[in-house]
């Protein structure tokens, strides 16, 4: 393998699963966020070779995997729209409430009230563990917009538990 290639295999083995638990929290369904790994990944494998850096292609994946995202979502959500009177709506597995404390189903349920930009900067902040900067990369946002993104995401959070509370 040259240099300037990367070592898809290594970097699936290392990263899948992380990259999985990402995609879970920003589409909310396990199979959906397969796929949006599995369209990342294929999609580096496809542009290998117009990467500049392969040290910067867990950051292609990580950005892959945010902006898969927010197409799958927007994918769902037209699909609702189109198909909400011919299906009745399918709710969570019936031990899904089982799998998390109350308070943990609380917060998710709280982030995911969030609007999206915001949602994603916690997730990748929190859940991912990326810094300031590593999340404007990924989001292709200045380190600004992420703290304030980050700012207004946390006084909405706490207002929507507060108000879960009362």
């Amino acid at each position: 393998m040259a240099e300037s290639e990367v070592d898809l295999a290594a970097l699936y083995a290392a990263h899948h699963l992380s990259m999985v638990r990402l995609a879970r929290l920003l589409v909310d369904d396990l199979a959906s966020a397969e796929d949006v790994v599995q369209d990342a990944f294929l999609g580096l494998h496809r542009r290998q070779h117009q990467l500049r850096d392969p040290g910067a292609a867990l950051g292609y994946i990580r950005q892959a995997v945010v902006n898969q995202s927010r197409s799958a979502l927007r994918r769902r959500r037209t699909v609702r729209a189109h198909l909400r009177v011919a299906e009745p709506d399918i709710g969570p597995a019936a031990d899904a409430e089982l799998m998390l404390s109350e308070e943990h189903r609380e917060v998710l349920q709280a982030v995911n009230r969030l609007p999206e930009r915001q949602r994603e900067v916690l997730i990748l902040r929190f859940w991912s563990g990326l810094s300031e900067t590593e999340i404007a990369e990924t989001m292709g946002v200045s380190n600004g917009t992420v703290k304030s993104q980050a700012s207004r995401a946390m006084k909405t959070l706490q207002q929507y538990l507060q108000e879960g509370r009362s």
